[in-house]
């Protein structure tokens, strides 16, 4: 009897804020007859992103063939996430029904832990690794948004470099604005920062073509405890060919993990070593003032070490929930198509941030917003 073929996985990483769930939604609206398994992974405590994406699938074909599980509160694959290796074993036992994994790890994660643990014996005979891809904020890179400066700045460039490093693939995003001369200098920046970046793509209107996402193939490893090994492999395309470097498909020679320490210790106690990366969620029971949250909430990315929020507010103009999305002090406020029918009491934001101070941003915006927020 010949053995099933392995899942195929792909990682999706990036910074905080750099637009991997609008893109992973865009995948699943382009998935054709895919049937696929999602694993969203989100640093806070409230799953805002896996509720995106459960609003999205949860109509027509997409409701039986897409399938989303929430990885809330800690980074996916880690030291000490428990549900990480079961949840893969019943999606392996789901064979069947499961063409392909998306696993969207934290802005705060690195890929690493996830590829790592592909390649134990435990998963290893049921999942392969397909690609890796890293999402970038554009604006942000061109706007030298990840170099090195104060201690914040040092954690978020050690992070975003960290997470280019494993990418096979680099999506710029967020360039619709951009001209043809800026995309030229984030890829040259991509290519400084992560020389061993197999492809850089362009998603315009956040969406990438799917063919250049899943199915790329560009791990054909075999398990092997201390030993990696590969097999030349053809390049995606009507016009491929084998690459004359095979060299760049080996573990030790691209970024994969082969080139690094082996273990989880690498990644599993990053945060412990650097504990200033926090999360927190302050609600709110009064309808608010639009306009007065959003300035509230970018003069709290002023005054305190927050980069990303993210949450559901009601507004005084009615219960139909509007999805809050904030990058640094770049926030926009619009209700979400995927929640027509949804209705709320009550406003969730969660906050993201290095070594940010959870009393002031809620005083902050109780006294901007003339309402209650704790």
């Amino acid at each position: 009897m010949t053995p099933a073929q392995p899942i195929p996985v792909t990682i999706v990483t990036g910074f905080l804020g750099a637009g991997k769930t609008t893109l992973l939604r865009s995948l699943v609206q382009r998935r054709q007859t895919r049937r696929l398994a999602l694993l969203i992974n989100e640093f806070g405590e409230v799953t805002i992103d896996g509720d995106l994406m459960r609003a999205m699938s949860n109509s027509g074909d997409d409701a039986e063939h897409v399938r989303i599980h929430d990885f809330s509160y800690g980074l996916i694959a880690y030291g000490d996430d428990e549900r990480f290796v079961p949840t893969m074993l019943a999606l392996a036992a789901r064979r069947a029904q499961v063409d392909h994994v998306l696993i969207e790890t934290s802005g705060l994660a690195l890929p690493t832990a996830v590829m790592e643990s592909l390649q134990t014996p435990e998963l290893a005979a049921h999942f392969i690794l397909d690609a890796t891809l890293a999402v970038v904020d554009t604006p942000l890179l061109l706007d030298d948004r990840f170099a090195q400066g104060s201690n914040t700045d040092n954690a978020v460039a050690d992070m975003f470099g960290r997470q280019l490093e494993y990418a096979d693939v680099v999506v710029l995003n967020k360039i619709d604005d951009l001209s043809e001369g800026q995309l030229l200098d984030a890829e040259q920046r991509v290519r400084s920062c992560a020389p061993n970046v197999r492809f850089l793509e362009l998603a315009y209107k956040a969406q990438l073509d799917i063919r250049l996402a899943l199915g790329l193939r560009l791990h054909q490893p075999t398990l092997q405890v201390h030993q990696h090994t590969y097999t030349h492999v053809r390049m995606p395309g009507v016009d491929a060919s084998v690459l004359a470097d095979q060299g760049r498909l080996n573990g030790h020679a691209h970024s994969g993990l082969g080139a690094h320490s082996h273990g989880l210790a690498t990644h599993k106690h990053f945060h412990e070593q650097d504990p200033g990366w926090l999360s927190f969620t302050l609600r709110s029971q009064s309808p608010q003032p639009a306009d007065k949250l959003k300035q509230a909430i970018t003069e709290a990315a002023k005054s305190e070490p927050i980069l990303r929020t993210k949450g559901f507010v009601r507004t005084l103009e009615g219960k139909r929930p509007q999805l809050v999305q904030g990058v640094r002090t770049r926030v926009t406020m619009n209700a979400d198509a995927a929640n027509e029918t949804v209705e709320t009491d009550k406003s969730e934001l969660v906050f993201i941030g290095y070594h940010p101070s959870r009393s002031k941003v809620a005083a902050l915006l109780s006294e901007l917003t003339g309402t209650n927020w704790k």
